[in-house]
């Protein structure tokens, strides 16, 4: 079975900067990987919650059809030590991962409509 095509990493990365933009969280590039085929984790800050900084995570993968699909691995709000920690392990082994940041409230990642 082929695998549906996939959308560059940097035009994805674009998009959701964009959409983010339009919808007035500030978002940020914070490890460029690889331009064409790099997955994607996108960190949602959501602020101090109760007083300790507090975020989402999202991984970009495949389901177990093959098929691109978005995994939290923390469903929900988690500390943000523990999703940086995450994604440093990440960062170590996949070198073509790229990081977005996004600040948001909301918890928003603009990753679908």
């Amino acid at each position: 079975m082929d695998r549906p095509p996939r959308l560059k990493s940097h035009i994805l990365v674009a998009a959701l900067l964009r959409r983010a933009e339009i919808a007035g969280a500030p978002a940020q590039i914070v490890r460029k990987g690889d331009a064409d085929a790099g997955a994607v984790a996108v960190k949602v800050f959501l602020g101090r919650i109760d007083g300790a900084p507090m975020a989402r995570l999202f991984l970009q993968g495949l389901d177990e059809t093959g098929a691109p699909a978005w995994r939290e691995p923390f469903p929900g709000a988690a500390p943000e030590g523990k999703i940086d920690a995450l994604l440093d392990k990440e960062r170590r082994f996949d070198r073509d991962l790229w990081i977005v940041e996004i600040e948001d409230r909301l918890g928003r990642n603009f990753l679908s409509d």
